[in-house]
């Protein structure tokens, strides 16, 4: 029996979670989850109570969109300052809180709008908390990177501590949104979540800000254009916007980068067309709001909090590789759980192991993911690197699979057969992180 596996075992991989920045990272990961509340499944719910047609909710969701863009202006996140909030607040910190408040006032205003007679307003409203909320995902990110560096043994940790509070960011107020949807009605849901948004800012001032040589490292950056480049602006913007992608493929290599981009593209594919029309698909199947809240939100989210902390110990022995494989696996038998659910009618017992199964897949999937992405970026520009891949697998979600609900509409409403050709969608992911563990062979072969 290996040590992975025996109380020992468990007990020293445990240790590792009495790390305080684990907690902080965690923290910032539930201001991360809960913006996919606003303008994901609450807003679904709210559209489709509104009698809004399924390609209409599809088709909303593409405001998301936005999380595929940030690397766009991550560079500035590692770059600029803030005036007062860098001061007071540092680098990370004063991001992620300046998004927070900008998060909390859109909120507010969308409680006051009616989607149903000014669906445009709405989604304006929804855009600008997406736009906050893929800023904010850069600080956290980068935040994340900093605190805990490239140690091999803690990425993993850090990587589940962070989806479990993104995942109870989304969870719980997702639970609160359905559960009081009918009684409350949406609009004074969404006062009730913006006003959570003071308690996430309140526990950010409680998170410290990581010790960093960011500064000098971009400094050193610099030198590589100060020849080329004289006037001090053209200096500054190409080291703020072309070195953090560039010194990306310089130290990848182009063929490895390549490979990387593609699979982190294809990869989460099928299980981002189940979480688009998931909501859709519960209450066309029949179950309630309240059904709804309990077994996807509710017992989901503890199910995830169980499997992420399981899945973290488990990458930590067998590797992220593996956890990678066994995650794509998983990933399309959830897919294929939704399609007997489709068959069989709105069963609260295969609910209930549906939901298991779909968040064992989700939480053990995304440690091994995020740990993945993080071993390649590089600390000078963390949190644009990180931006790059994650908004490439972002595109894949949000654009790809806005057009889910017109995919069911093309199958004459057909789930059963929408949820395996979703299934099938990890092959590619698989066949791409094949290659690129033959090129990671390679380049060590090279090196030695």
């Amino acid at each position: 029996m290996s040590d992975a596996v025996t109380p020992t075992g468990f007990r020293v991989a445990l240790q590792q979670y009495r790390d305080i920045r684990l907690f902080y990272i965690f923290l910032l990961g539930c201001s991360s989850g809960f913006p996919w509340v606003l303008i994901g499944s609450a807003m679904s719910g709210w559209l489709k109570d509104a009698n809004l047609s399924r390609a209409a909710i599809g088709y909303f969701g593409s405001v998301t969109a936005v999380f595929a863009l940030n690397f766009l202006w991550a560079p500035l996140v590692d770059r600029l300052h803030l005036p007062y909030f860098h001061r007071t607040l540092g680098q990370r910190r004063s991001w992620v809180v300046s998004m927070q408040l900008l998060i909390m006032l859109a909120t507010f205003a969308i409680a006051f709008t009616n989607p149903g007679f000014s669906l445009l307003w709405t989604s304006l409203l929804a855009l600008l908390i997406a736009v906050a909320a893929a800023t904010q995902d850069v600080a956290i990110d980068g935040y994340r990177i900093d605190i805990i560096g490239q140690n091999e043994n803690k990425l993993p940790a850090a990587a589940a501590m962070g989806v479990m509070g993104w995942w109870t960011g989304y969870s719980l107020p997702g639970y609160f949104a359905f559960h009081y949807a009918d009684s409350w009605g949406w609009p004074a849901v969404y006062l009730g979540m913006a006003l959570m948004w003071l308690l996430l800012a309140a526990l950010t001032l409680m998170v410290k800000e990581p010790a960093s040589n960011r500064d000098l490292l971009q400094q050193k950056a610099a030198e590589r254009y100060q020849n080329s480049l004289q006037h001090p602006a053209l200096l500054w913007l190409t080291v703020t916007v072309v070195e953090p992608f560039a010194e990306f493929f310089r130290r990848n290599g182009m063929t490895l980068a390549l490979l990387l981009i593609s699979f982190v593209f294809v990869f989460k594919l099928g299980e981002a067309f189940l979480g688009r029309m998931s909501i859709q698909f519960y209450r066309e199947v029949g179950f309630s709001n309240e059904q709804i809240a309990e077994y996807s939100k509710l017992i989901g989210w503890g199910a995830t909090l169980v499997f992420t902390l399981l899945g973290s110990l488990l990458n930590v022995r067998f590797g992220v590789i593996k956890g990678l494989v066994l995650g794509g696996i998983t990933m399309a038998a959830s897919n294929l759980m939704f399609a007997w659910i489709a068959e069989v009618g709105p069963d609260e017992n295969l609910l209930l192991w549906t939901i298991l199964l779909d968040n064992f897949t989700t939480a053990f999937s995304i440690v091994a993911f995020v740990a993945f992405l993080t071993s390649f970026t590089g600390v000078a520009f963390s949190a644009s690197q990180y931006a790059l891949l994650a908004s490439i697998g972002n595109f894949g979600r949000t654009t790809v699979a806005s057009l889910g609900g017109s995919m069911v509409d093309m199958l004459d409403g057909n789930w059963s057969l929408f949820f395996i050709i979703t299934s099938l969608m990890v092959i590619p992911g698989l066949l791409l992180l094949f290659a690129i563990v033959q090129q990671l062979k390679k380049r060590r072969a090279i090196a030695e």
